[in-house]
């Protein structure tokens, strides 16, 4: 079986270690975790994939900018032949506590630009996601400059061990299903 992991994030070196990039992050430790092969350009992502217990895992970050992430949602799943149920999209959430893990099945965007536009693009909001909570520290009116800026020192120290708990829910929505990860991940 084949999964698609669509991890959310901006493209360019003053994006890297943002918060808005945790989806980035997440593919990268997963990539260097199972030796993948580096990740390649193409069309509208950059893509890599590995297997883990006879599972296919395609890791795509898209290169459209966080605010056309549907463009890249679309092209892969179907370049990929990979029906939507088996796509995870991983992404920054403000309303959660940080390095706190929502896996869901389906819902809002929550005002979150990039989900939006892959609902737009895809035509429904029934899909997997897995927010990771970056918090919501900032005065009224600065969620952008927050979400585009680095992780505080204090949060860089705990940063790994969140990240590799987001990539075992991802394991787990491959190797367990979506309802049985949600109950494990939702629980922590």
């Amino acid at each position: 079986m084949k999964f698609l992991v669509l991890c959310l994030g901006n493209i360019g070196p003053e994006y890297a270690d943002t918060r808005h990039n945790i989806g980035f992050m997440v593919a990268d430790y997963l990539a260097a975790k199972f030796e993948a092969p580096r990740f390649e350009i193409s069309r509208h992502a950059f893509v890599t994939e590995f297997k883990h217990k006879g599972h296919t895992y395609a890791l795509v970050k898209p290169t459209t900018y966080m605010n056309l992430s549907g463009k890249a949602a679309a092209h892969w799943l179907s370049a990929l032949k990979i029906p939507v149920e088996n796509m995870l999209v991983v992404t920054d959430d403000l309303a959660l506590p940080f390095g706190k893990l929502r896996l869901k099945g389906q819902g809002s965007a929550g005002g979150h630009n990039g989900l939006k536009d892959i609902q737009a693009t895809l035509g429904t909001d029934v899909y997997a996601r897995l927010r990771f909570g970056v918090d919501a520290n900032f005065p009224k009116g600065r969620q952008v400059d927050y979400v585009l800026n680095p992780f505080s020192p204090d949060e860089l120290i705990e940063l790994p061990t969140r990240i590799e708990k987001a990539a075992d829910a991802i394991l787990a929505f491959g190797s367990i299903g979506l309802e049985r990860a949600m109950n494990v991940v939702n629980v922590k």
